[in-house]
């Protein structure tokens, strides 16, 4: 995939295109051919000046972005005084997702309170900045070695905010080894199941598939059979193979419809995973820290220092 990349990207033209360098030899996303091993993603400058800027330059860091099983609501804490900063400091964390995959959950729980930030949640976003300023070299790992194969993942936490019970959608595309698409966010409806909830979420991921798919072949790399989706809800597969509705799956009827037509079509093949073989957990929950090690690794994220 790296050897690839590099010479679908004519390498004067990378250095200026999505924001990869900024002028004045300032390194934002750093983009560097390790070879033989392949592509390095990282943004060690970016973070490192803003550590600095934040004034955590000498503190202690952590294993994990978050507590683990950590639930947040509008009422922890107390309202800050002022919620300029804490907006900042959301809007450059929202920006070292670009290259932190591992840190997308807790980004997008903090970047839900925005309007009305308390203390809690603020003593979270400074836990995170602890997180990202301890792996300040760990990167994006994208291979030479590894074929083009479309893989996907699905997964929610179904009710898992105590305020309004709606559910946390997590899903993620790997190219052979490499992670190359990913989302953690909030679903707009609460579901009833989480057999319901998984099976929106499984919508949404079929409909990022689309895209994939469309710029794969775009780029030259057509994908003739069916692109698997693993998800590890067996009650929603069985309703994506099912002709006939109930009452049950009545209100998600248009869901179902889009899915099993793109199962028909030989777009998408949904296969069972067990929950712990599930890569795209870490976007969906809090974890302890040797559930979160496992995780990080199977998004292919590795310390650039030790290639």
């Amino acid at each position: 995939m790296a050897n690839y990349l590099l010479r679908f990207y004519h390498p004067p033209t990378l250095k200026n295109d999505l924001g990869l360098k900024v002028k004045m030899g300032k390194l934002l996303l750093q983009l560097t051919e390790v070879f033989p091993s392949g592509i390095f993603c990282g943004q060690a400058k970016y973070t490192t000046d803003f550590v600095s800027r934040v004034g955590l330059t000498d503190t202690k860091t952590v294993n994990t972005p978050v507590e683990p099983n950590a639930h947040f609501s509008t009422t922890d804490g107390t309202p800050l005084s002022d919620c300029t900063l804490y907006r900042q400091l959301v809007g450059s964390l929202i920006y070292l997702t670009v290259t932190h995959p591992d840190i997308a959950y807790v980004v997008h729980i903090v970047s839900q309170f925005m309007s009305a930030p308390r203390t809690t949640h603020y003593a979270t976003m400074l836990r995170i900045i602890r997180y990202v300023k301890g792996t300040l070299f760990h990167r994006l790992h994208y291979s030479s070695y590894f074929s083009l194969h479309l893989i996907a993942y699905s997964d929610v936490d179904w009710a898992g905010d105590p305020t309004d019970r709606r559910s946390t959608t997590g899903y993620c595309f790997f190219l052979g080894d490499s992670l190359i698409s990913w989302c953690s966010n909030k679903q707009t409806v609460v579901s009833r199941s989480s057999t319901e909830a998984e099976y929106r979420v499984l919508a949404d991921t079929t409909s990022e598939l689309l895209w994939l798919r469309w710029l794969l072949h775009d780029m030259g790399i057509t994908h003739s059979s069916a692109t698997p989706l693993y998800c590890d809800n067996r009650s929603a597969i069985q309703i994506a193979h099912n002709d006939v509705f109930h009452e049950r799956t009545k209100h998600i009827e248009t869901d179902c419809h889009f899915i099993r037509h793109h199962v028909l079509e030989g777009t998408v093949r949904l296969i069972p995973v067990p929950s712990h073989d599930q890569s795209v957990d870490i976007f969906t929950k809090a974890h302890s820290p040797l559930r979160f090690r496992v995780l990080v690794g199977k998004l292919q994220m590795t310390d650039a220092l030790l290639f």
